[in-house]
Formats: C-alpha cells, sequence, structure tokens
C-alpha cells in the first residue's frame, strides 16, 4: 500500500505552479516572436509600459486590476489567469499522484513544456523548436534517472542495467509516434501538394514518446487523433469553414491528451 501523501505537498506545489504559469504567459508570447524570455522586464503587450511587481502577482493581480492594464486600460487576455490556475492544478495533481520524487518533477516539467506548446499552437500555429527538442533532450536525461514505462526495453535488452532499459523505451516511443505520423505527412503532401502535417508536430511526438514511452504515447495520440477530428468537424460545421483550407491546430490536442494520461494512469 502506498504512503499517503500529505495535503502540504501538492499544495505546496500549486503556490510554485502559479508561479512558474507566470513565467510560461513569457513564455507564450515572447518565444514565437523570438523575444527574449529573461529580459527585458514583464510589459504590457498593448502600450509596452513595464508592469510592477505588484500587479504581475498570479491571479491575484488579474482579478485587482479588474483584468485591464493600469497604464493604458486594455483588456488583459483571459489566458494569462487559465495558463496559471492549469500549470497550479496540474503540478498539484503531479505531487499528489507522485509524491516530491524526481519521477513527479519529471511530470512537472513534461507539463510546463506541454502547456506552453499547447497555447502557441492554439494561437499561432507554432510548435517551436526551442521546446520540443530541448524538451526531447531534458527528456532524454530523465530517462536515465526515472524509468520509462514499457516492455521494449525489456525484450530487447533483458540482461541490461534499468537505465538502457528506460532510454530504449524512451526511443523506441520517440520513434514509433513520429516516424508513421511523418510519412503520412510526407505521403499527403505529395498526394495533395499541400502540406498537411507539419514538423512541428512531428518533433513534438518526438517529445511525448520520450517522456510517455510506447504504451501511453500511443494511447495518447489515439485520443488526440479522435478528439481532434471530432473537435475539428464540429469547428468547421459551427464557424462555416472551408475544410479543405482550415488548419487543425492538432498540436494542441497531442498536448492535452499526453498531459493528462500520466495524471490519470499512473
Amino acid at each position: 500500500m502506498e504512503a499517503e501523501i500529505p495535503f502540504l505537498w501538492p499544495l505546496l506545489a500549486g503556490v510554485f505552479g502559479l508561479l512558474i504559469g507566470s513565467f510560461l504567459n513569457v513564455c507564450i508570447y515572447r518565444i514565437p516572436r523570438d523575444i527574449s524570455v529573461v529580459a527585458p522586464r514583464s510589459f504590457c503587450t498593448e502600450c509596452g509600459q513595464k508592469i510592477a511587481w505588484y500587479d504581475n502577482i498570479p491571479v491575484l493581480s488579474f482579478i485587482l486590476l479588474g483584468g485591464r492594464c493600469r497604464s493604458c486600460g486594455k483588456r488583459i487576455g483571459a489566458q494569462y489567469p487559465v495558463v496559471e490556475i492549469a500549470t497550479a492544478v496540474l503540478f498539484a495533481c503531479a505531487v499528489a499522484r507522485y509524491g516530491t520524487t524526481l519521477t513527479g518533477l519529471k511530470w512537472m516539467i513534461f507539463e510546463a513544456l506541454l502547456i506552453v506548446l499547447f497555447a502557441t499552437d492554439l494561437q499561432e500555429r507554432i510548435l517551436p523548436d526551442e521546446l520540443t527538442i530541448t524538451g526531447s533532450v531534458v527528456g532524454l536525461i530523465l530517462a536515465s534517472v526515472v524509468p520509462v514505462p514499457g516492455f521494449i526495453g525489456q525484450v530487447l535488452l533483458p540482461s541490461a542495467p534499468l537505465m538502457a532499459q528506460s532510454l530504449m523505451n524512451a526511443a523506441t516511443g520517440a520513434c514509433v509516434l513520429s516516424i508513421p505520423i511523418a510519412l503520412i505527412g510526407f505521403l499527403y503532401a505529395k498526394l495533395r501538394h499541400r502540406q498537411g502535417l507539419g514538423l512541428g508536430d512531428v518533433k513534438l511526438l518526438v517529445l511525448a514518446g520520450i517522456f510517455l514511452g510506447v504504451e501511453k504515447g500511443v494511447s495518447a495520440l489515439l485520443f488526440a487523433a479522435v478528439a481532434g477530428s471530432v473537435t475539428g468537424l464540429l469547428y468547421i460545421v459551427i464557424k462555416r469553414k472551408n475544410a479543405a483550407t482550415y488548419e487543425l491546430p492538432f498540436g494542441s490536442f497531442i498536448c492535452a491528451a499526453a498531459g493528462l494520461l500520466p495524471l490519470l494512469h499512473g
């Protein structure tokens, strides 16, 4: 029987998530625009005025300011508190499920990456290499200390150390998720003479496969495909979009499915 995790730790993880969520909002806005996430200090995207520290407290400042910039009075997007709250909830769930362990830290890092990727793909149809490629490298490093579940490593490397089996599971997950989708995208582009799937989606699947392994990775991909197809079809019908030209943010659905899976199924 697993030891119960004190309520304090998920609570602290949630508070930490609020702070990280504030930084993730900076990443969501700046990375697609090639602006440093370190400097300059946070500023209003409408008037350019730098934001004082007391106007930059996660969620609370948004409420106290009535969702408007103190300087120009323009509305602050609801994305800001939503991202902060979502990060807090996901971090709290990760610690509640996995405790204050390296495994819990791994999933918090994964969730943070996916939150930014979800938003950038939804808003800009961009999945930045700074997140997908760097995240994949971080995932491989974590795979050497936090075992990636799967049977491939045990089958192919039965007498190898657990670290080697874990890395094999991570590498196999990356290949199984990304290569078939990359081939489908290539064939679609050749037959239809238009891009159906961007390389960003393929790199995102590499990231997901490294963190999740084959079994969970495939489950996330299938769920994303079904949810994306249904949602996209409904959106096209309701908004009367042209199905031939509408670009579905498939990466956002992958992020949602990949992010929820490890928190729902350990």
